[in-house]
This record gives C-alpha cells, structure tokens and sequence, in this order.
C-alpha cells in the first residue's frame, strides 16, 4: 500500500481526454500504526490533508460514506470500511497530486497510519446526471 503502489504506467497509457471518477474502496485498522487514535482517525487526518490538494487540481469529492454490506458478490471478498468518489478534470491531475512531493511527505504517512487496505479504481465515465453541472 505503499506510494511506489501507485500503477502510473497504467493510468498513462489510458485516454486522458476527459475528466476521471476515482473510486477508492478503504479497509481501516482498527488502531492506527502511529498510536495516534483508530484507523478512523488517521484517515480523517489524510483526508483533510488531500482535500485542499484536489481542490487545487480542479479535482472535487463527489460522494463520500460508510460501507455497510455487500448487496452483491461475495462479503467475505470485499470487506470495506470506507468508499469514496473523487472527480479530477484528468488522469493527469490525479497522477499529479498523487506523485507530488506535498502529497508523498504530508498526506501519504496518514494513509500508511490508518490503512489496512486502499484500492483506487479509475473510471471512464459513460453515463452520468452530473454532466454539465
């Protein structure tokens, strides 16, 4: 779960030519690594470290909230605490924020501190009530 995580090469090769939904499934430790709280904790300190950093990339969470169950699949797969959707105008933005030297030393280590697990998944947007707005 480290930064050196991050698949650039991957998002990259991808069309950068409209805005990226970010989907990001997060699994908390119940205590955080640094002994500073929950992983909870943690996670809100990473939280209000990245938001000014999207911001600044044009980016914007669209949906945040509590994961409850899995409605679909298999539970014991798919275990998560957290989900969330990021927007940025583009992959780039996002490679940007991600790679940057503000994200790696002032936001990162609260992540590693409350996360068990952080999946980001990058969608291309096919359908969405929010064009335009």
């Amino acid at each position: 779960m480290a930064i050196e995580d991050l698949n650039v090469k991957d998002l990259e090769a991808l069309p950068d030519d409209a805005p990226v939904l970010m989907l990001n499934l997060v699994r908390l430790k119940e205590k955080a690594s640094s002994g500073e709280g929950s992983g909870w904790d943690a996670y809100l300190r990473y939280s209000a470290a990245t938001a000014p950093m999207i911001k600044a990339r044009g980016g914007t969470i669209v949906w945040a909230g509590k994961a409850e169950a899995v409605a679909l699949g298999v539970a014991q797969n798919n275990v998560w605490d957290f989900v969330a959707l990021v927007r940025y105008p583009s992959r780039a933005a996002f490679i940007d924020m991600m790679t940057s030297d503000e994200y790696v030393q002032s936001a990162n280590p609260h992540r590693v501190d409350g996360v068990v697990e952080h999946v980001i998944v990058a969608t291309r947007e096919t359908y969405s009530k929010l064009k335009g707005l």
